[in-house]
């Protein structure tokens, strides 16, 4: 179902892109193109919300990374009836900004829409977790690692299988096939 629906939406690309782990790839999952759809990204992410529930996942709070994160930390945290705040890097640095607070003991879900390498995600971390917040888990739409990234629990929507390539490696470079960088990072 979240294949379809991610197809329907125009959200899984193909080409040459430049992710925002610095890899190359020659498919990206445009998440924003779900999540412009309210009903499609409440149905996508209640999958996720089940298998929280199924293994007794609880929080206090749901922080997603800027921008991937956001939206979906939104949705997510509105289906757990939870107050959703992000992160976001200030001089290239992930921070807390706009008043935001997590207190010390809060558990702490972070939201992603598509994990491949966990940068994001583990830039989000410190940021909690030197805010005294306990990180319980981690979420995402798409999860596309090809190993284990992270030591917390990781729940997906869905799994797709990827390749990515560093660049020094990508056969779209070797081809002469210029790239683009959909993601939000500043990387070159």
């Amino acid at each position: 179902m979240v294949v379809e629906t991610l197809k329907e939406v125009g959200a899984l690309l193909e080409g040459h892109f430049l992710l925002s782990s610095g890899r190359h790839s020659n498919r990206y999952c445009q998440c924003a193109k779900l999540l412009q759809h309210p009903d499609k990204a409440e149905k996508v992410l209640s999958i996720v919300k089940e298998k929280l529930e199924k293994d007794n996942i609880e929080c206090d709070l749901v922080v997603g990374p800027a921008m991937g994160g956001v939206v979906v930390a939104y949705e997510l945290g509105r289906q757990l009836g939870k107050p959703a705040i992000f992160t976001e890097r200030e001089n290239g640095e992930m921070t807390l900004r706009r008043g935001f607070t997590i207190e010390k003991g809060q558990r702490v879900i972070i939201t992603e829409d598509v994990v491949t390498t966990g940068k994001s995600f583990k830039e989000a971390a410190r940021v909690i977790e030197k805010q005294g917040g306990i990180v319980v888990a981690v979420i995402c739409i798409v999860d596309r690692t090809t190993s284990k990234v992270t030591d917390y629990p990781m729940y997906s929507s869905v799994k797709l299988e990827i390749e990515s390539y560093e660049p020094e490696n990508c056969p779209l470079c070797k081809e002469g096939i210029p790239y683009i960088k959909p993601g939000s990072r500043n990387i070159k």
